[in-house]
């Protein structure tokens, strides 16, 4: 499928509000053959304000059609993350006729003795068309915790209930339901487990089996706010475990880092894609609050990643995991060029046209020296990812990228640290003020954000540890 760009600044295959302010996604949810993408959206401003759910729609997952505010704010207040589920069985009593949409948020309220944030109800009729609140809102709150937020909502089959996973500050709080009105405690996750540099938000907790075995395991994601101790940034860590409709417990105590870029964050899973699919899909939000309010777009703030399909695996007896690009964005991409080419210091270039570039190179993996990979913009712009095969490190280097002078963070290198590998295999995805980078078929990832001045012209390779082959693809 060809691409035909509007907007030259705006990205191509990355869902962007038309304008305004855009952060978290919400509620995304497969339904009568679509994919829904709610989010937080900001309409009269291109910085964080009074959150709404904006709502887009797609058919592939990369198209995505922008569609009217969903829920507005109410005299419970602004309307904070959630998810969103198909109530097939009504246990809510909300459907007459069929199964239909039940959207949970929080509503956010700032009153004069403070904070009150609690989990409240919308539904839909009309396949997300429409929707109307709860009259019996909020569900659920809490007396004194003002980090109260983010419902992730799943139905539990081994316990025959809802079960919905919250962000209360240092911890995850776990609580079922059987009808999503009347919730009950059931458990508490994350005290002296993982990272508390910052607040904890935006949880998901789903089953995926590990590659290879007939083993599943439970993955719990959660996001970490913009902290003093986090060096860079918000970011996003998980755990792998067990799960019994109650409580989750990892296998592990140290955090495991979902992505090692600065811009992918706050990132959820569709619920209710069809059993014969069987995928765990996440988006995130790519951005970073150490600068999203600072990212100079003109007119509109923000764009999501691009869905990524998520597995586990073992690898050196921890359990990973990992990432891979849908197999929907295939679809995008009408001109394949095969690359077998050898590499050394004096380097090669391959040209690119105008559009998003889908990248894929392997090569056998040298014990010592360097490779550099250039993405090319003009003479002075110019983004670089750098292997050190002595220290097993990638540096993503974007000081040079184009516009960077409104962050002092955003022009620091990035990094990711690998395990000894005999193949290097990297697949990058290049839109107008992204990159997306997987290592090793998805065992690492590195989101990126960069706002370069002109298109990419071509992209270069050179090496200093003698000649290696090169073989791979470029999509265009």
């Amino acid at each position: 499928m060809s691409i035909t760009k509007v907007n030259p600044s705006r990205p191509y295959l990355h869902y962007a509000p038309e304008k305004n302010w855009m952060n978290d996604p919400n509620g995304l949810v497969f339904f009568n053959n679509e994919y829904h993408l709610f989010y937080q959206y900001h309409p009269n401003g291109t910085t964080w304000g009074p959150m709404h759910w904006g709502h887009a729609v797609s058919s592939n997952l990369i198209d995505w059609e922008e569609l009217p505010i969903a829920l507005y704010p109410d005299q419970h207040g602004t309307i904070f993350s959630g998810s969103a589920v198909v109530d097939w069985h009504n246990t809510t009593g909300f459907f007459n006729d069929g199964p239909g949409l039940v959207a949970i948020f929080t509503h956010h309220k700032e009153t004069d003795s403070g904070i009150v944030q609690s989990q409240s109800l919308a539904y839909s009729t009309d396949s997300g068309k429409t929707w109307i609140k709860y009259e019996g809102n909020p569900v659920l709150s809490h007396p004194s915790n003002p980090d109260f937020r983010d419902p992730k909502v799943f139905w539990h089959d081994e316990s025959d209930k809802w079960v919905m996973v919250l962000a209360t500050g240092q911890t995850i709080s776990i609580y079922s339901s059987q009808n999503l009105i009347h919730w009950v405690f059931e458990s508490e996750f994350g005290t002296n487990i993982g990272s508390h540099e910052g607040v904890w938000e935006c949880p998901d907790l789903f089953a995926l089996k590990v590659e290879g075995t007939n083993e599943d395991k439970w993955v719990m994601i959660v996001s970490i706010g913009d902290g003093e101790g986090l060096a860079y940034g918000s970011r996003t860590q998980y755990f792998t475990g067990s799960f019994d409709g109650k409580a989750f417990i990892s296998e592990h105590s140290e955090a495991k880092w979902l992505d090692d870029g600065r811009d992918q964050y706050a990132g959820v899973t569709f619920s209710d894609i069809p059993k014969e699919d069987s995928r765990r899909i996440l988006i995130g939000w790519m951005s970073n609050w150490r600068y999203a309010n600072q990212v100079p777009t003109d007119g509109w703030r923000s764009q999501m990643t691009l869905p990524r399909e998520l597995t586990l695996k073992e690898c050196e007896g921890h359990t990973k995991l990992v990432q891979h690009f849908p197999k929907e964005l295939n679809q995008w991409f009408n001109h394949t060029t095969e690359i077998e080419r050898t590499v050394d210091s004096s380097g090669i270039n391959i040209d690119v046209e105008q559009g998003p570039v889908y990248l894929d190179l392997n090569t056998p993996c040298p014990k010592s020296g360097e490779l550099q990979i250039a993405l090319n913009y003009s003479d002075q712009t110019h983004t670089v990812i750098q292997f050190n095969f002595n220290e097993k490190k990638l540096s993503f280097k974007r000081s040079n990228s184009g516009k960077v002078d409104f962050s002092e963070l955003f022009s620091k290198d990035q990094e990711l640290f690998f395990r000894d590998l005999t193949e290097l295999q990297l697949t990058m995805v290049i839109d107008t003020f992204s990159v997306e980078l997987l290592l090793n078929e998805g065992e690492y990832a590195l989101t990126s954000l960069q706002f370069p001045d002109e298109s990419l012209k071509d992209i270069s390779l050179k090496t200093d540890t003698g000649e290696v082959l090169i073989k791979g693809v470029v999509k265009q």
